[in-house]
């Protein structure tokens, strides 16, 4: 087999195509060393003229890239050695082609994946439809953009920065130029907020044409779990949430519901049920009048017993802030779906907002293959090729690294229990602090790297931490992190896309030693905290330190290893057991498995509404780009007249009630007294559309003479898009519903995604139906007046408001009727006494 593996290793194939790539840029490297900086940058105004010519033919364009590559490229090598003083190796040359071609480059942890991306970048710019540069957090957008501007600069191209704190007209200009660094998230967000503008100058983004995604295997794999989603405010329902929260703080786990560890499920028993019905005094909780109590039950459940502070949330300033899980940052600004977000507000005692309705929501999946050209590059992406190639059609190549690596990964500590780990973490810290080797560790919740903390403090060992409470001061904590004697405790957050560079006399004394206190669900993750250490070649040492209490490990069944060891009287004692380490292995290939499941599922169903997303969007812009929109309008109203002319036999003449039908007509369309029944009377459904037709033209004319030409072609404009616009919202919404339901349908043997698609489909369309006679409705029935009439409208207001003399009148002030309460009467206050022995008493 390993014979058969080396014949057909396509990674090699690849590579080896690569390199003889990389070996023409290499080429021209003389050349360019001997041109002038005015000649250096006057090679991008040569490109860009010979791109003019195949501007509009974007395959041509492709292939026209390709022919200028090898020259392209050296031309940044050259301008990178003289800006930054960093020229790229033969491997990074080799990463930008494959980047260039639409893959997935995988490169090690102090490769210079940000000087590779240069390379692509300044090539793909020149052809001014704009690329962009994403990033997992703003502190590596700023962080890259800042210093690779000063290149980009030098060779004639623009750069801008995408922020959340942003405005529109600042992200505009951010986009505008050749090459926008940003956030996936802030840029899926824009591109949703793109699609809700009401007017043209409103929108900020260009067309979506290149991206090279960093640390792409979290963006696209990891993140993608989760759907954008952009809310607007529902109904307040505050007190239901304290109810139900103050209700499941007095149940008992195991006694009245259940909480399995590996699903996170929580299921109340029959005493729990018994004791929410005497609770909220109903007779059936599962009655379908209760369903929203139920709801309220269940959120509170999970939010007290499922969801760690300090974990999965924190709490800052008197607001719940979700905590990524993958990359340890807050995300502001974002909140729990599903009434969850609430949940929790009533659990840590803060105040309650407003529960959300989705406006517009769209996966990663969906929305990064938007782009015309997709790439991007990370340490660790092999292991999920597959999913990379089946949903965004990109290869996953392995890069070769510059030098050997030369970073020692030991085995992993297993221990019993959490305390006799920590205490084991402290021993190791404390030992390799004496030499002076800078220590990394790597935790997985804010709540074990302020427990760590706790200890290195009370042996006195000074650290930093870094984590979603302390990620003002990240820029200095990792600039520090490889000096001499430097101790860090950090989430997730210096997992990815941190370069943290050893100090003098570091390489002496070991490098940099990385420890792990719990290994992550995912492989990747626990190899990209690893990667810090080693980079280019440096020394550096990995251990991971794991105990059968960690969730992991309980979540795949420990407990009869801890049995064992209990009885074999090794507690305390360090494990090393091949056995186990494949378990924990397994178990992480098990949550990868289930986490691949659950984005396919999820793509599976945003695909049905990919489709419906697509139409809606179209229909909007064209809305938006076209001035004069009567054509459109002319064409859902004439759609929507058919409809319910057609709704009418008017073949079976005894049988039509021509004053219903007068009625309907008047209510979706018109006046009073526009239409009569002997207009309807003995004609076709033919004759009868036309009628109608110029009763609508003949309407709006009279609209169009009151505002004027331009003011109704905008007041068209605008009732489409807010017809639409409140339509789709509605319809989002009832999907939402839909698909929360929709899994029960398996009970019954039917195939649930398939119902989903088919009911969506049905809906799609009543929706499609409803936003015709509603625009129709509104634009026919909506009064306008003219400039004139408002005026006239005013002085008459104004006038009202004068008496005879020109004094202001004065409204007179309403006479309160006094209530008499009769001695024996209920007393008002409503104490339940007789009013003579209460308030009357006196």
């Amino acid at each position: 087999m390993g014979v058969l593996n080396k014949l057909f290793d396509g990674n090699r194939f690849e590579v080896r195509s690569l390199r003889k790539q990389a070996e023409k840029v290499d080429a021209y490297r003389s050349a360019m060393m001997e041109l002038g900086d005015a000649e250096l940058q006057a090679k991008t105004d040569e490109f860009k003229d010979r791109l003019k010519d195949v501007e509009d033919d974007v395959k041509q364009e492709e292939k026209l890239l390709d022919d200028i590559l090898p020259e392209a490229f050296a031309v940044v090598r050259e301008a990178s050695r003289r800006t930054l003083g960093l020229e790229p190796f033969l491997v990074q040359i080799m990463g930008g082609i494959a980047l260039h071609k639409g893959d997935i480059a995988e490169m090690k942890t102090g490769e210079g994946k940000t000087l590779t991306a240069t390379m692509p970048v300044y090539l793909n710019a020149l052809t001014g439809r704009g690329v962009h540069v994403i990033t997992v957090n703003e502190y590596l957008s700023a962080t890259q953009m800042e210093e690779m501007s000063v290149l980009y600069n030098f060779l004639g191209l623009t750069v801008g920065l995408n922020l959340n704190q942003k405005n529109s007209e600042e992200k505009r200009h951010a986009f505008a130029q050749d090459i926008t660094y940003t956030t996936n998230n802030e840029l899926g967000f824009d591109y949703l907020r793109d699609n809700m503008v009401t007017y043209k100058k409103d929108r900020v983004l260009r067309e979506l044409n290149y991206a090279i995604i960093d640390e792409v295997d979290s963006i696209l794999i990891d993140e993608a779990r989760t759907p954008l989603i952009i809310s607007g405010k529902a109904e307040q329902s505050e007190t239901q949430y304290m109810q139900a929260n103050a209700f499941v703080k007095m149940l008992k786990m195991d006694e009245d519901f259940t909480y399995d560890v590996k699903t996170k499920g929580i299921q109340l028993t029959e005493d729990g049920i018994h004791k929410s019905e005497k609770w909220f005094k109903i007779d059936n909780l599962f009655d379908v009048k209760h369903v929203n109590l139920l709801h309220h039950i269940n959120q509170a459940l999970k939010a007290n017993f499922s969801m760690e502070r300090d974990v999965d949330y924190v709490v800052e300033d008197d607001k719940v802030v979700i905590v990524d899980q993958f990359t340890g940052r807050t995300m502001k600004g974002r909140r729990f779906s599903d009434g969850l977000h609430q949940a929790l507000e009533a659990k840590e005692g803060v105040d309650i907002q407003n529960e959300s309705k989705t406006m517009a929501s769209i996966t990663f999946q969906n929305f990064f293959r938007q782009f015309r050209k997709l790439s991007g590059m990370t340490g660790t992406a092999k292991t999920e090729e597959e999913e990379f190639i089946n949903i965004y059609n990109m290869k996953v190549t392995q890069i070769p690294t510059n030098q050997p690596v030369a970073r020692e990964d030991r085995t992993d500590k297993i221990f019993s229990n959490k305390e006799f780990k920590f205490n084991a973490v402290i021993e190791e810290v404390m030992e390799r602090h004496r030499k002076g080797q800078p220590i990394l560790i790597g935790t997985v919740a804010v709540e074990t790297s302020e427990l760590i903390s706790e200890m290195l403090r009370k042996k006195g060992i000074r650290h930093n931490v870094l984590n979603a409470k302390n990620h003002e001061r990240e820029a200095e904590i990792i600039q520090n992190a490889g000096k001499k004697g430097a101790v860090t405790i950090a989430t997730n957050m210096a997992g990815r896309g941190t370069d943290i560079k050893l100090g003098e006399g570091v390489k002496e004394v070991g490098g940099l030693a990385v420890i792990g206190t719990e290994r992550h669900e995912s492989r990747r993750i626990d190899d990209q905290l690893r990667g810090r250490a080693g980079r280019q070649g440096d020394v550096g040492v990995s251990t991971f330190y794991l105990s059968l209490e960690d969730d992991l490990m309980r979540r795949f069944g420990s407990e009869r290893i801890q049995g064992a060891m209990n009885r074999l009287g090794m507690s305390g004692e360090e494990l090393t057991s091949k056995m186990i380490s494949r378990a924990v292995e397994s178990s992480q290939k098990r949550v990868e498995g289930n986490n691949f499941d659950a984005r396919k599922r999820l793509l599976q169903y945003d695909d049905v509404l990919r489709r419906q997303r697509e139409i809606i969007y179209q229909e909007r812009n064209e809305i938006i780009d076209n001035e004069d929109v009567r054509d459109l309008l002319m064409g859902m109203i004439e759609s929507s007249v058919e409809r319910t002319v057609g709704f009418y036999n008017l073949e079976d003449e005894e049988n039509i009630d021509y004053d219903q039908f007068v009625n309907t007509l008047n209510d979706l369309y018109f006046r009073e007294e526009t239409v009569t029944a002997e207009d309807l009377k003995y004609k076709e459904s033919k004759e009868i559309i036309e009628l109608l037709m110029e009763k609508v033209r003949h309407e709006l004319e009279l609209k169009e003479e009151k505002l004027g030409e331009e003011k109704m072609r905008l007041f068209e404009r605008m009732m489409m898009l807010r017809t639409m616009d409140r339509k789709w919202t509605e319809h989002i919404d009832a999907m939402d519903q839909l698909r929360t339901g929709i899994h029960l349908r398996s009970y019954g043997q039917i195939n649930p995604l398939r119902e989903y698609q088919n009911e969506g489909l049905q809906m799609f369309e009543d929706m499609l139906v409803a936003i015709e006679d509603d625009t129709a409705k509104y634009v026919l029935k909506t009064q306008v007046r003219s400039d004139e009439e408002l005026k006239r409208e005013q002085v008459v207001s104004k006038s009202d408001m004068q008496t005879g003399d020109g004094k202001p009148k004065v409204k007179k002030a309403p006479k309160k009727r006094e209530v008499r309460v009769g001695r024996n009467d209920p007393c008002p206050c409503g104490s339940g006494k007789k009013y003579k022995n209460c308030h009357g008493a006196a």
